[in-house]
């Protein structure tokens, strides 16, 4: 199983992404944190080489059985391909979530307030998140909103929807 979160810096997609992870014992890819790893080793334009990275350790550990959760922006309909393309090839389901904040307030809260637990990442600004490219979905996915689930109930429903489809 694949599971990838999509959704804005701030919108709470690393939180329940966290919560979630040891429920499934799943293998845990955070492109923050690739991102940040190429940066410390001398790559100031990352681009898209931290999804690069993560397509790669996931087929790893989707190969040796491994659930696997990615934990990024996901905010082009080129790395949701990606990832698509990457369940089709390992023969594995493909759980889509995006996490949305509906609160605006709330979400720009978050974003200002946020404390970083990845070494040396700079924290993105209110203003770069509203300018972020993000490209609506074109195709069904799992919608959670942050502003109205806590991390935990958001929890029990992709858990009750992984079951669903099992």
């Amino acid at each position: 199983m694949l599971i990838v979160f999509s959704g804005l810096p701030g919108s709470g997609k690393t939180t329940i992404a966290r919560a979630l992870a040891p429920q499934l014992r799943a293998t845990y890819l955070r492109i923050d944190s690739l991102e940040q790893g190429l940066r410390n080793a001398g790559l100031a334009e990352v681009g898209t080489a931290g999804y690069e990275i993560a397509l790669q350790l996931a087929a790893a550990n989707l190969a040796l059985g491994n659930p696997v959760l990615a934990d990024c922006v996901n905010p082009v309909a080129e790395s949701r391909a990606a990832w698509q393309r990457l369940a089709q090839d390992q023969g594995v389901g493909l759980l889509e979530i995006e996490v949305l904040c509906s609160d605006v307030l709330e979400h720009r809260r978050r974003v200002e307030q946020r404390q970083l637990d990845v070494p040396g990442l700079q924290k993105p600004s209110w203003q770069s998140v509203l300018d972020h490219d993000y490209q609506p979905w074109i195709w069904p996915v799992l919608r959670l909103d942050s502003a109205q689930l806590s991390p935990q109930q958001a929890v029990a429903l992709i858990l009750a929807h992984l079951s669903g489809l099992g």
